[in-house]
């Protein structure tokens, strides 16, 4: 009986010389396409793409003919010197120093508590019957949903804020870090057992380092969180920070100093994801992907 090699062999010679000369031809010609690359090539730094220059070339091409109403949205250069004086007079600095502050408490918080329990509920049976539950629950109740409850418990003042960022923070951590735990190829599971690895070098040299892509992930989606929980509680009776700067300057209609709330904050979103993924591709870089 012949062999699947042996069988295509066998088909080849029976091929008359023009169609065997016809088919090495098409090989030649395909075979650079097997080389090529799938994903996206070297990746632009900080997630800046042709997109957002278009958006402001349009914005720029509106205010300068008068296509778009000042009132409703200010002029760039009007925006720029928003941000001057903000700077000149201290305000800017001041309401950041008081924003980061929060977001990297709630964030820090969040990741511990994450970890934690996504470690318990992966690497035990009974852990995951007590805690992926209530999770679960969490997860389809939007942490913003919360926000009138933590007032009731907490008032108006820092704990209701940082609580409210870090409910945001533990839920992608905890979801990501529990599937990739759960997830770990058996064959590690075996090659452990085979070299007779004690319960705690499996679990620190196998079953951790292979749960880190997943925990890298939801970091990603934890800092995203981070920043738009933090957006939400700071309009919400605060007397400093980004967000209330921005409200405050609702209640004045001042366009302009809106504006440079929202750009600071998507510079803050666009580099705390940018440095994420630079960590991502510094610890794995052991890792072959599509794109590299």
């Amino acid at each position: 009986m012949a062999t699947t090699w042996d069988a295509d062999n066998i088909k080849t010679s029976r091929r008359s010389p023009r169609e065997s000369a016809g088919i090495t031809a098409t090989a030649k010609h395909a075979a650079p396409r097997t080389r090529r690359r799938l994903g996206p090539g070297r990746e632009i730094p900080f997630g800046l793409q042709i997109g957002p220059a278009l958006l402001v070339l349009a914005w720029i091409t509106g205010s300068t003919f008068g296509w778009i109403d000042p009132r409703i949205l200010s002029a760039p250069w009007t925006v720029i010197e928003a941000f001057g004086r903000l700077i000149a007079e201290g305000r800017l600095q001041d309401n950041f120093v008081t924003s980061a502050t929060r977001a990297l408490l709630g964030l820090s918080i969040g990741l511990v508590i994450g970890t934690a329990l996504a470690v318990i509920a992966g690497l035990s049976r009974i852990g995951e019957a007590l805690i992926d539950g209530p999770i679960q629950i969490k997860r389809a109740i939007p942490t913003l949903a919360l926000i009138p409850l933590f007032i009731l418990w907490f008032g108006i003042g820092e704990s209701m804020k940082v609580t409210t960022i870090v409910l945001a923070v533990i839920i992608p951590i905890y979801i990501h870090t529990h599937n990739a735990l759960r997830s770990i190829d058996s064959r590690y599971v075996e090659l452990a057992e085979t070299l007779r690895m004690s319960q705690t070098d499996f679990i620190f040299q196998v079953v951790l380092p292979g749960a880190l892509p997943g925990f890298l992930l939801g970091l990603r989606f934890a800092v995203t969180l981070c920043w738009v929980s933090l957006v939400v509680v700071e309009q919400i009776n605060s007397t400093s920070g980004l967000g209330y700067m921005i409200d405050l300057a609702r209640t004045y209609g001042q366009t302009d100093v809106i504006l440079v709330g929202l750009v600071v904050y998507v510079l803050l979103g666009l580099v705390s994801d940018g440095l994420v993924r630079l960590l991502e591709r510094r610890v794995l870089s052991w890792r072959r992907t599509l794109a590299n």
